[in-house]
Parts: structure tokens; C-alpha cells; sequence
């Protein structure tokens, strides 16, 4: 039972303050900067096994996979493919699973080296 002497108290309003430490939503989506495949020369991986290998992960054609491959022999690396960062890992995953290069005379029993960087 309550008591007939208690005072009703009111509820306290509530003022919210703006806060300051908030950046300024822009509303537009961070780009993210696309991926670069990089595969490095060895002495190991035969040429036919760089061209089948970029055949069978990226789909090129004769023509443009043995120009990488040249490209990487006389320049020691190569880009071989750049877009997201998902699909570069990927490429590169595949890359590295290629499997052993059966056209070399010696057994080889390390991938091609295959890295990802950001191009920005």
C-alpha cells in the first residue's frame, strides 16, 4: 500500500548532445585497390609447363601464355593476372597446385613462386 505522504517524482529528460567524435558519413563504399598475380623465373619449371599451367587457371590462349612466360624468363617476374584480392588468391592458390612439371628432365619438387600484391 503506498503511502500517502510520497511525492510523485517526474521522470528527467533526456537531452541527447551531438557527438564530435564521429566522422561525416560519406555513404559511398571504400574501393578497394585490385591485386596483382606476380610469378617469378627459376631454373626449375620448363616453358610448357608455365604455358599449360596459365592455360589451365586463367584460360589464355597459346599465344599470350608463351609471351608471359618469356616475359618472366628475361625479366625474372612477370603480373599475370590482377583483379580482387579474392580471386588473386585464388589464382595463385591454383598456381601453386599446379601440380609437377612432368616436361622437365629433372623431378621438381617445388610450385612455381607465386605471389599477390596490392597495384595501388
Amino acid at each position: 500500500m503506498a503511502n500517502s505522504n510520497s511525492a510523485v517524482v517526474d521522470e528527467p529528460e533526456v537531452v541527447e548532445k551531438p557527438r564530435t567524435d564521429q566522422k561525416p558519413d560519406n555513404s559511398k563504399p571504400k574501393v578497394l585497390p585490385p591485386y596483382a598475380v606476380i610469378v617469378y623465373n627459376d631454373d626449375k619449371h620448363t616453358f610448357p609447363y608455365v604455358i599449360e599451367t596459365f592455360q589451365k587457371v586463367f584460360g589464355y590462349t597459346l599465344q599470350k601464355c608463351l609471351l608471359l612466360a618469356k616475359e618472366i624468363h628475361l625479366k625474372g617476374r612477370s603480373v599475370v593476372w590482377s583483379g580482387s584480392k579474392e580471386v588473386a588468391e585464388l589464382k595463385r592458390d591454383q598456381i601453386i597446385g599446379a601440380g609437377p612439371d612432368f616436361h622437365s628432365p629433372l623431378p621438381v619438387r617445388s610450385p612455381l613462386k607465386t605471389i599477390i600484391e596490392p597495384m595501388a
